[in-house]
């Protein structure tokens, strides 16, 4: 065997090499990260309860070593069944009156005003009875004939003195970050037949995700 022959065999088994590891890492990685995230999500969730009960009550919970007992899982499933409760009971009449009461007061308070409004509009836009990124759309922005995904917040602009034109919100690839465009609506066109999970997955994933 010359020596050429078995350098192209050797670098012909790198290649090989090389390609099985990469396909290991695309089996290995995105599991490895979803995995990772629920167990991180479940830890701290987990840790809420304990920690709630040991800075109110910091003996309640301790053993003769001093260290704060833990019973894997108790505290996100008390966690998961508070939260379905305050969901549950949310809606009746007297409760509603109540968070209407708090949420004017939170909204009023100078410095508490901004991030709790922040927050809760975030959270309402995914969740909730005023989700904002329903209408997925291609929006034209930078060009002739060049189309973006994004998605309507709001239909009409005439707030900002803008007649005839919409907010759309653009996500960017490989980020949780987007951009705001106040655009003319003729430059809008819906997505009708793409569901609005779809066109988010697939501009976040810069184009590669497949669309049902």
């Amino acid at each position: 065997m010359t020596n050429l022959r078995r350098r192209l065999l050797v670098r012909l088994r790198i290649k090989k090499l090389l390609q099985v590891f990469f396909q290991g890492l695309v089996v290995l990685v995105p599991a490895g990260i979803s995995i990772y995230s629920i167990l991180w999500l479940f830890d701290k969730v987990d840790g809420i309860l304990p920690a709630t009960i040991h800075y109110f009550f910091p003996n309640f919970l301790n053993t003769q070593t001093g260290e704060l007992r833990h019973i894997p899982g108790l505290g996100f499933v008390v966690v998961v069944v508070f939260v379905l409760l305050v969901g549950s009971i949310s809606s009746t009449f007297i409760v509603t009156k109540i968070i209407d009461f708090f949420d004017a007061v939170l909204e009023r308070t100078p410095g508490v005003k901004f991030i709790y409004t922040s927050v809760k509009d975030f959270l309402e836009a995914f969740a909730g009875n005023k989700k904002k990124f329903t209408k997925p759309v291609l929006v034209n922005v930078d060009g002739p004939d060049v189309w973006r995904i994004g998605f309507i917040t709001q239909d009409d602009a005439t707030n900002f003195d803008l007649l005839d034109h919409a907010v759309v919100y653009i996500p960017l690839s490989y980020a949780i970050t987007g951009i705001i465009y106040f655009v003319p609506k003729k430059n809008i066109k819906p997505l009708n037949n793409i569901p609005a999970a779809d066109a988010m997955k697939f501009a976040i994933s810069g184009g590669v995700s497949d669309v049902e």
